[in-house]
């Protein structure tokens, strides 16, 4: 279990980002316990058990919903970049709020049951060959399991063990557990409601989702130019204009093959590397360039843009291409160079 692993250290950033993020949790927690009850069950009196497990069940959903419009968000505007860098911790309270919810809930509808609670839960409701008779309770298991094994291995030492491919890819089922969620409440609680407000937000909130990632993915479709393009002989592909890319920021390309290369400008001259941070694969092209390296808008790892390389002590690398000029296009070549190569800059 020696794997290497670089933590990211506290600061007066994170402390503000928790500190708020905590406030926001208490708040709309007590809103919808104390104020809400009215309006979303039309006067109709519930009890405190269900009441408590539907706050944190709403909570965890529209914490997982910010989470997931986070990433898109920051792509269409850099303004939404802070929100990005210590998106874990939005992560692992969301788990522990869900973890609330579960709890209160197994508390109260199956705590007389005659049977184990958790046989009970998995048991209680088999309807699977109808939709609204679906046994959502199962989705939201799933949703829950998701969750926690990603809150468990959200640590630094965890990306270094699993590697980062397999890292990224374990945390891409927060996809389908976002799906499994809103199958969860829709089959679920939104079955009982009578306030339409209840129902609209919910719905709002899925739908949101979906269109932010849509827009993103048109923004990068229609952002690449022409990758197909060559510039007099094969293996070079158009990426951008010389002009898209401002003094100390970058600008992201999309390859044929699907690969992303961040262009940067310093100092009037232009280098090309992966858009891919070698810590969470978090995407370089969206930061900016601070004391001539280029600063991961995620967690602040920073690479020499000419080399690739990360500044001593660390020894994070990502893959350089080789890049040229014509008639004020951008072309690098297809394959890109072994990570930390030096490539000479162009000038702009």
């Amino acid at each position: 279990m020696s794997v290497k692993y670089i933590p990211v250290q506290w600061n007066p950033n994170k402390w503000v980002y928790d500190a708020i993020m905590v406030v926001a949790v208490a708040l709309f927690l007590w809103i919808f316990i104390f104020i809400a009850p009215d309006v979303l069950n039309h006067n109709r009196a519930i009890n405190p058990q269900i009441r408590n497990a539907r706050a944190f069940g709403a909570c965890a959903f529209f914490m997982l919903t910010i989470i997931l419009m986070i990433g898109p968000l920051a792509r269409l505007d850099t303004r939404f970049l802070p929100l990005l860098y210590n998106r874990r911790h939005f992560g692992v309270m969301a788990f522990f709020i869900a973890l609330t919810h579960a709890f209160f809930v197994l508390d109260w509808y199956f705590s007389f049951t005659p049977i184990n609670t958790y046989e009970a839960l998995l048991s209680s409701n088999t309807s699977v060959t109808r939709l609204r008779g679906f046994p959502f309770e199962w989705l939201g298991l799933f949703a829950l399991l998701v969750m926690g094994v990603m809150a468990l291995t959200s640590h630094d030492f965890w990306l270094k063990f699993l590697t980062p491919r397999v890292w990224k890819a374990l945390h891409f089922l927060v996809y389908p557990a976002y799906a499994a969620l809103v199958g969860h409440v829709a089959l679920g609680v939104l079955q009982d409601a009578q306030s339409p407000v209840m129902i609209a937000s919910f719905g709002a909130a899925a739908g949101v989702v979906v269109l932010l990632h849509v827009a993103v993915a048109l923004k990068e479709r229609g952002g690449g130019g022409d990758a197909a393009a060559e510039a007099g002989e094969p293996g070079w592909e158009q990426v951008c204009q010389a002009d898209d890319v401002r003094e100390g920021f970058g600008h992201i390309g999309i390859l044929a093959s699907g690969e992303r290369v961040a262009v940067f400008r310093q100092d009037g001259k232009l280098s090309a590397i992966s858009n891919a941070c070698a810590h969470q694969n978090g995407p370089l092209g969206e930061g900016r360039i601070i004391d001539c390296l280029v600063t991961c808008p995620w967690h602040g790892f920073q690479y020499d843009v000419t080399t690739g390389r990360s500044p001593a002590p660390f020894t994070e690398k990502v893959p350089t291409y080789d890049l040229k000029l014509v008639d004020g296009a951008v072309f690098v070549r297809s394959e890109a160079n072994p990570p930390g190569t030096y490539v000479e800059p162009v000038p702009a």
